[in-house]
């Protein structure tokens, strides 16, 4: 939400922008670009309560242009909105599946409307912050499926099972954007593929794959044809062939399968 919000304060369309998530159903102001108090800071708005409030329990964008005297919105934050001097605010709410996750806020100092390029802008960046959400749910959705895998016996979990969850978290992390949970990620893919099998630790010593290599593996070792796997992660089937050709001579291999059954020898994969 804060790289979000500081990249629409870069296109220098509104001087004031806030947010914050949505924890049960009440919503969180965390989030703060051109403020000049902090009496914004920390504010828990309840459903239906203010601009942010009624945009979280209607789902849609609320608009206005004079804070002070709508009539459209209960003011139970009025001072703290017109003590930082705003009157022009819209709030529109982060969806994801049908829920309220958060709200994005962009607001000016005077009572003029803000703009069709305003509210542009904000409603494209609560569908990218939407999307982010998303694929964060399915990610924390996964990530316990590999602690129920860690903590499975043997016979509780089958090893076709945790070599699917492992080839979905190498394909999730290719589609985020956030570099440090692409890294996350990637390290809990590779403490799912120790659990099948420990490393052959003298050879992998020698033997570094690259991330994209790895994830490259992960998918043909499912069965996935070059074209297949290229759609999991979102490449070209030309680049997956140049990994796997990559991995293979790192493996010593001289097929496909070869390279799995390396690969899995070494810990590399489950």
């Amino acid at each position: 939400m804060r790289s979000e919000l500081r990249s629409i304060a870069s296109q220098g369309v509104v001087p004031v922008l806030f947010g914050g998530e949505v924890e049960g159903e009440t919503l969180h102001l965390t989030e703060f670009v051109g403020t000049r108090t902090n009496n914004l800071k920390g504010l828990a708005i309840p459903p239906r309560s203010g601009m942010g409030g009624r945009a979280v329990a209607q789902r849609a964008p609320i608009l206005v242009h004079d804070y002070g005297n709508s009539q459209s919105i209960t003011h139970h934050f009025d001072r703290p909105v017109l003590s930082e001097g705003l009157h022009s605010i819209i709030a529109v709410p982060v969806m994801v599946a049908g829920k309220s996750r958060a709200v994005l806020y962009a607001a000016i100092r005077e009572s003029a409307p803000l703009g069709d390029r305003a509210g542009d802008v904000m409603v494209s960046a609560s569908r990218r912050l939407g999307m982010e959400f998303a694929i964060r749910d399915e990610v924390d959705r996964r990530l316990q499926f590999l602690q129920a895998a860690s903590a499975a016996s043997s016979d509780g979990m089958s090893t076709e099972e945790i070599r699917d969850v492992h080839a979905e978290l190498r394909s999730v992390a290719n589609s985020v954007t956030d570099t440090d949970l692409q890294i996350k990620l990637r390290g809990l893919s590779q403490r799912l593929a120790s659990i099948l099998r420990p490393a052959d630790r003298d050879i992998a010593a020698a033997v570094t794959l690259t991330p994209r290599e790895i994830d490259v593996l992960s998918q043909v070792a499912l069965g996935c044809t070059n074209v297949e796997a290229a759609q999991r992660l979102s490449v070209s089937a030309e680049t997956v062939k140049s990994y796997l050709r990559s991995a293979m001579g790192k493996l010593d291999a001289s097929s496909r399968h070869e390279a799995v059954v390396t690969a899995r020898r070494l810990g590399i994969l489950p």
